[in-house]
């Protein structure tokens, strides 16, 4: 599988408790920090949950 570059791109502020939450399992957490990450199902779910809030390049 390929590696995804992930970038926060907005802030928390308003957001459910459950997209923070996740925002912390892919590692991200304040506006401007990007990780990579290797591509697969769950990551795919977990991007769906917070896509208003990240910016995914890959």
């Amino acid at each position: 599988m390929s590696a995804v570059k992930i970038s926060q791109v907005k802030s928390t502020n308003g957001t459910d408790p459950k997209q923070k939450a996740t925002l912390r399992a892919l590692g991200l957490g304040r506006i401007g920090k990007s990780v990579e990450r290797e591509d697969s199902p769950q990551l795919q779910g977990q991007l769906r949950v917070v896509s208003h809030l990240i910016e995914v390049s890959e």
